[in-house]
């Protein structure tokens, strides 16, 4: 390994040693929030519409669960990164390491999140007494391609806040309504086959099937789930990673 790939796997763990202590600094319970707050949020959720949505769903407060913590990860990654170029333009300018090196800071400081909300998931599993299968293994690979999807996706947002500050916002709207068709605290199962049809087609509904399916149901989704798992994540990867690489040099004029 060079000492240039080591001085930035270096700079990308301290970005990331650092963005975890900045988003618990005034916060008592600090990375245990991690695990208590999608904890306590399930609970909220499965007490208020057990009895409206989850007719049906086999283990409802892990259904959500899963679909909760996958749909954050998504969210805090490319909500936190799309500011990463603005909020470190002093330090861009003094060194001259890859800008990519910011925005995929604010990725993995989710997927740590993600990890430590994983843990809380054991002691869900425990309580429901879900069968653990070899199936579970396969919810690293889902964990993976998203978080490929998400690269993407933040390579896009972290490009054009920039030069659009209203992004955000816009960009919370256009959250709240993928978020909605995500299958979140619902079964597509009950739905209208055109709604049904409509959601198999939303990139974090598919992450979120593959995950349950391994986790809680020990089975493997259907093929058409994995092809737009992979699909999703390698085209909105490049895709994304060739606007950055096409802007970045803009982007240093503008800020």
């Amino acid at each position: 390994m060079s000492g240039t790939r080591k001085q930035h796997i270096y700079v990308m763990r301290e970005l990331t040693r650092r963005e975890i202590k900045r988003k618990y600094a005034r916060s008592y319970l600090g990375i245990a929030w991690s695990i208590l707050s999608p904890l306590l949020n399930m609970v909220v959720v499965t007490f208020m519409f057990s009895y409206i949505f989850s007719k049906g769903i086999e283990y409802y407060p892990a259904y959500y669960y899963i679909g909760y913590i996958v749909i954050s990860f998504f969210s805090t990654s490319t909500t936190t990164a799309m500011t990463a170029l603005y909020d470190n333009k002093n330090m861009m300018l003094k060194t001259k390491l890859p800008r990519r090196t910011f925005v995929l800071s604010r990725v993995y400081t989710a997927l740590v999140n993600l990890g430590f909300s994983c843990i809380a998931f054991i002691f869900i599993m425990v309580v429901l007494k879900i069968p653990v299968t070899w199936m579970i293994l396969l919810f690293p690979v889902d964990v993976f391609f998203l978080m490929i999807f998400s690269m993407g996706i933040s390579y896009f947002l972290s490009i054009w806040y920039v030069f659009f500050r209203d992004l955000k916002n816009v960009y919370s709207i256009i959250m709240m309504v993928v978020t909605r068709f995500a299958a979140l605290f619902y079964s597509v199962d009950g739905l209208a086959p055109g709604v049904s049809r409509f959601i198999s087609f939303n990139p974090l509904y598919t992450y979120v099937k593959i995950a349950r399916d391994c986790i809680i149901y020990g089975k493997i989704s259907e093929p058409q789930y994995w092809i737009q798992m992979v699909a999703w994540a390698l085209g909105i990867f490049f895709l994304g990673r060739l606007i950055f690489n096409k802007k970045e040099n803009v982007v240093m004029e503008k800020l």
